[in-house]
């Protein structure tokens, strides 16, 4: 079991499906947490229920597509803190049109707001959190099982996530120097809200399983767990990763 003790991680998207799972699990593992999401409510409920419970846990509303809300983020956990060693970059959406229009159709709107929070998101936390992180530390972004292969009618969100993709491999080159750890998690169909919300946009009773070799949903919690060993000295000589955890789908 990955030991997070005494570490201090950032975390975005931690209202909800993997990044709660996620912000639960570090603080059980003795982790201190600075929590991030763009829905306040959610956040504050969240943030309680772990302070409830015992973890040392802070939080701040925060728009990822915002340079400013990032830099007062990470701000705020090193006045806090007076350090960071961990960050999981887990803020993500799936689209207003949820895989259901061809490349054709699709609008410069829907390219612009999923490409601004799954990459340019990415991209705006990773740049604040490098600039305060020291020799040991670790982030881990949220890529996807479609940033390593494509598919229809959800071109824009492949785009985004293998920008992601992208993103790890070339920071893990460039901070190897300073011995930070650059790495990604990748799930296929996790059983969360976003992944609902396709299925209701889809109309959708039965799930297809047929790209699996699993016939069900992830459970957030197991991926939750690659990224807790991902953010733990036990994955020391892991960087540059892109860690599937998608049933089999790529395989």
């Amino acid at each position: 079991m990955a030991n997070l003790e005494g570490k201090v991680i950032a975390l975005t998207g931690a209202a909800s499906g993997i990044g709660l799972a996620t912000a639960k699990l570090l603080g059980q593992r003795g982790a201190t947490l600075s929590l991030a999401d763009i829905n306040q409510g959610q956040l504050e409920t969240v943030a309680s229920a772990l302070s409830d419970s015992g973890i040392t846990a802070i939080f701040t509303v925060v728009d990822v597509t915002k340079s400013s809300d990032v830099k007062s983020f990470i701000e705020k956990t090193m006045k806090e803190f007076g350090r960071l060693d961990g960050a999981a970059n887990l803020a993500g959406v799936i689209g207003r049109n949820a895989s259901t229009a061809d490349l054709r159709d699709e609008t410069d709107e829907e390219w612009d707001l999923i490409m601004n929070v799954n990459a340019k998101g990415v991209f705006k936390c990773m740049r604040e959190e490098l600039k305060v992180m020291k020799s040991g530390a670790s982030v881990v972004n949220a890529a996807s099982v479609l940033a390593l292969t494509g598919k229809a009618q959800a071109s824009i969100y492949c785009a985004s996530k293998h920008a992601v993709a992208g993103l790890i491999r070339a920071a893990a080159r460039e901070e190897g120097k300073n011995n930070i750890r650059i790495n990604g998690v990748a799930p296929g169909f996790i059983d969360t809200p976003m992944v609902s919300a396709v299925e209701e946009a889809l109309n959708v009773t039965h799930v297809d399983f047929s790209p699996q070799a699993f016939e069900r949903k992830g459970k957030p919690v197991e991926i939750a767990n690659i990224i807790a060993f991902l953010l733990s000295d036990e994955s020391a000589f892991v960087t540059g990763a892109v860690w599937t955890a998608d049933g089999g789908w790529i395989c």
